[in-house]
């Protein structure tokens, strides 16, 4: 039995291999989403060759999630947002990486650092410029984009809960409260919300998940999420293929406690 809900996997150094990929789709993987503040163009594009390849083969549907860099800015701690204000989330790297992901035929586009739905629109008219078609996944990570929540709801396909910036923006104690607000806006408006950040970051270093990680994945589920997701765990932990084993078994579980929507995400 597979599950319903979207199982999200970044790929990088630890999964991006042929070998380790063809495994994470024969383990349910759903999404691979190829994060563009690392790497070069053609090694992402040797990636996507890869799951073109083995999707086709293992007769198993792999989308691609494009997560542009935003104007990200690297510290001690991990990164911020880098901009001021009102000022451009969209920059000049940015165009130059969707112009490589409407090309290479990316199904989704992930936007960090969305403030407003003048950023979704601005993204949407460069992609439609390009020629691509692509859904955007806006990414909830900053203050000012949950305060917006409902104008980005309009014009977005979906949304991602980015809790590691949010964390950042609220007290650590409001977080799952604004996660439950964001799922819920986006569940009204029938958009795909998917989940991310630390879900089960113990598996970067071990093969099974702490308990309370496990209640997180369910209960993101149990909440209404459509898809969860993996970022260290799958790009750079000792465990690819078991976190995304375990994100299946955990989603599989919690579906048996609610009737799970559909949602069309492409």
């Amino acid at each position: 039995m597979e599950s319903k809900t979207k199982i999200v996997a970044t790929i990088g150094p630890a999964s991006n291999s042929k070998d380790t990929i063809k495994e994470l789709i024969n383990h349910h993987l759903d999404i691979a989403r190829l994060n563009f503040s690392w790497d070069t163009h053609e090694g992402h594009k040797k990636v996507i060759e890869y799951i073109r390849e083995l999707s086709t083969e293992l007769g198993k549907e792999v989308l691609i999630m494009q997560d542009l860099s935003g104007p990200r800015e690297q510290d001690g701690a991990g990164h911020h947002f880098g901009g001021e204000g009102n000022s451009e989330v969209i920059t000049e790297k940015d165009r130059a990486d969707l112009a490589f992901g409407v090309e290479e035929k990316v199904d989704m586009i992930a936007m960090s650092f969305v403030g407003s739905a003048k950023d979704i629109v601005e993204l949407r008219g460069l992609i439609n410029e390009k020629g691509g078609n692509q859904k955007i996944i806006a990414k909830i990570e900053r203050k000012v984009a949950y305060e917006n929540l409902d104008e980005i709801l309009e014009v977005t396909d979906g949304v991602m809960v980015a809790r590691g910036d949010l964390g950042n923006e609220f007290p650590l104690e409001e977080i799952p409260f604004v996660q439950h607000q964001i799922i819920e806006k986006a569940n009204k408006k029938g958009k795909m919300v998917i989940v991310a950040t630390q879900m089960m970051l113990s598996m970067v270093e071990n093969p099974i998940p702490t308990r309370a990680e496990v209640s997180d994945v369910a209960y993101a589920i149990i909440d209404g999420a459509d898809g969860v997701m993996l970022s260290e765990e799958s790009a750079k932990g000792k465990y690819p293929v078991e976190a995304v084993t375990m994100m299946e078994k955990i989603a599989v579980a919690a579906e048996k406690h609610l009737l799970k929507k559909d949602i069309d995400i492409i």
